[in-house]
């Protein structure tokens, strides 16, 4: 039996984490940045990001952009993720794992409320997790394939019980699936909210901003700043301008070619954080041409990975689709080596030497990486045209309709693998195997093993080609040196801003 167990005062001083690519609710991150002067509790963070979320409803909306803001901050689930990834308690003071690993017993914290005053009690938990269960529409849906039951022995304990063990079940809480919602409540959450976390909605300005303010009565240590606005700019140049006129005190998302800029400025200390963004070279596998494996490895053989990265100006190569962050990474670099003339050769037996094909790219991504691709595949004899659209155009035509030939786009989410093993995804990749190993892993109750037969499964989606894993993404925040605590690692995918202060004048 496995037994992970946090005492309350713990979990109010670890309000301060962020996330490889996960926030975190737990424990305290190592200070980075050097704040100067006393932190001001009245003090309000700016706080510059891309990508704005098309409405706040994080039960049935997907993207990172929601994720990003709402989880740790405005919700929370019993589990959240640390910097390292790992599971840490969260509205559960403590949990237990069965050794067949089929019942997860939960205990709560004390004294959790919702942002309208009433308690959290383990009935809101089994309403809320329930309806993930049998509501499809509900994210995390799918994640909850295996639960048999959801229980409450009393107002302090949920018991999970599955129908067979599940080696990823636990993380999934850790994401929009473990969040708690009120029983019975009424909010409408694409424009409001009613969560347990360290802040409150206060406004959201749409195509502008979103703002919270601390709530008061949070059952952990208080927030560190009394409000945060979260300015959206989905230009990088403007980003970069709004940060150096001191309107914003971090800007997230620093494109590597404007960094210098903010550096040489002495206004900000600009770090480099780890994430599991997997800058993902989509392939439509069941799209002709890209139906012929021989065109899909010719696809990744003529792209200059190295030189790719070099332009982009931060990211590690990654020749899979596990990042190393996840469990199952393996380097796969000698799959799809550098190699423009074998690429020629692939195209000419699959009698596509003068082969044209279109990318759909969301265009706030820019235009280095299609540079690129130009080159590399003009080199081998394939045109490339660029459609550059809107993100939500793009997830109605390539992510929900799968019409594309091409597409690029940061998969940001942790422990993503199962898309490969599942043919309905935009991908279009069926490969049984795959789909049994995958299997297989998650039915593994011991991690090292699961992770064995995910790196199997990984191997085989390379060698597939099933698409290209340009690289491996790396994220450039710039802080002013008056914020303390800002999260460093996979604030693309979620920020906890609970233990982040600013010193006050």
């Amino acid at each position: 039996m496995f037994r992970r167990t946090r005492r309350l005062g713990v979990v109010s001083a670890l309000a301060a984490t962020a996330i490889i690519l996960t926030a975190c609710g737990g424990s305290s991150p190592e200070p980075t940045q050097t704040s100067v002067g006393e932190p001001d509790p009245a003090a309000t963070l700016t706080v510059g990001l891309v990508l704005e979320p098309t409405n706040l409803d994080i039960r049935h909306t997907s993207g990172a952009a929601l994720e990003q803001v709402l989880v740790d901050n405005i919700y929370e689930g019993l589990v959240t993720r640390a910097q390292d990834n790992s599971i840490e308690p969260r509205l559960a003071s403590d949990y237990e794992v069965s050794g067949d690993g089929l019942t997860y017993t939960f205990t709560l914290n004390e004294g959790v409320t919702f942002h309208d005053g009433a308690a959290l009690t383990s009935a809101d938990v089994v309403a809320s997790y329930d309806a993930v269960r049998t509501d499809e529409s509900l994210q995390g849906n799918a994640e909850f394939a295996t639960v048999e039951s959801i229980t409450a022995p009393d107002e302090k304990t949920v018991v999970i019980t599955l129908t067979e063990p599940n080696q990823n079940f636990l993380f999934s809480l850790t994401g929009p699936a473990g969040l708690v919602f009120k029983n019975g409540d009424k909010t409408d959450l694409q424009t409001a909210e009613n969560g347990t976390g360290p802040f409150v909605l206060q406004n959201w300005s749409r195509g502008s901003s979103i703002t919270f303010d601390r709530y008061a009565d949070y059952w952990g240590e208080p927030a560190g700043v009394a409000e945060v606005v979260f300015e959206y700019i989905p230009d990088f140049t403007a980003g970069v301008n709004a940060a150096l006129d001191g309107s914003l005190d971090v800007l997230t998302a620093v494109d590597p070619n404007l960094a210098p800029e903010l550096e040489s400025s002495g206004e900000f200390t600009l770090t480099t954080g780890r994430t599991t963004d997997k800058a993902t070279l989509a392939f439509n596998n069941a799209k002709a041409p890209l139906d012929d494996v021989r065109v899909r490895e010719a696809l990744r053989l003529a792209i200059d990975h190295e030189g790719l990265i070099e332009a982009v100006g931060a990211g590690e190569p990654l020749y899979g689709p596990i990042p190393e962050l996840d469990p199952g990474y393996e380097d796969l670099s000698d799959v799809a080596p550098y190699d423009p003339e074998k690429a020629k050769k692939l195209l000419a037996e699959a009698g596509q030497e003068d082969l044209e094909l279109t990318l759909t790219i969301p265009s706030f991504y820019g235009t280095t990486v299609p540079q690129v691709l130009i080159s590399d595949f003009a080199k081998v004899g394939v045109t490339l045209d660029v459609n550059p659209v809107e993100f939500p155009t793009w997830l109605e035509d390539v992510y929900t309709n799968k019409d594309y030939e091409l597409s690029f786009v940061l998969h940001v989410e942790p422990r993503d693998f199962g898309n490969f093993a599942n043919p309905e995804y935009y991908f279009g990749y069926d490969n049984p195997k795959v789909q049994g190993l995958y299997t297989q892993a998650l039915a593994e109750t011991d991690a090292g093993a699961s992770a064995k037969l995910l790196a199997e499964a990984a191997r085989l989606v390379s060698e597939d080609h099933a698409a290209d894993w340009l690289y491996n993404g790396q994220t450039i925040t710039a802080v002013r040196p008056i914020v303390s605590g800002f999260p460093e690692d996979s604030i693309n995918s979620r920020i906890n801003l609970a233990g982040v202060t600013v010193a006050g004048e």
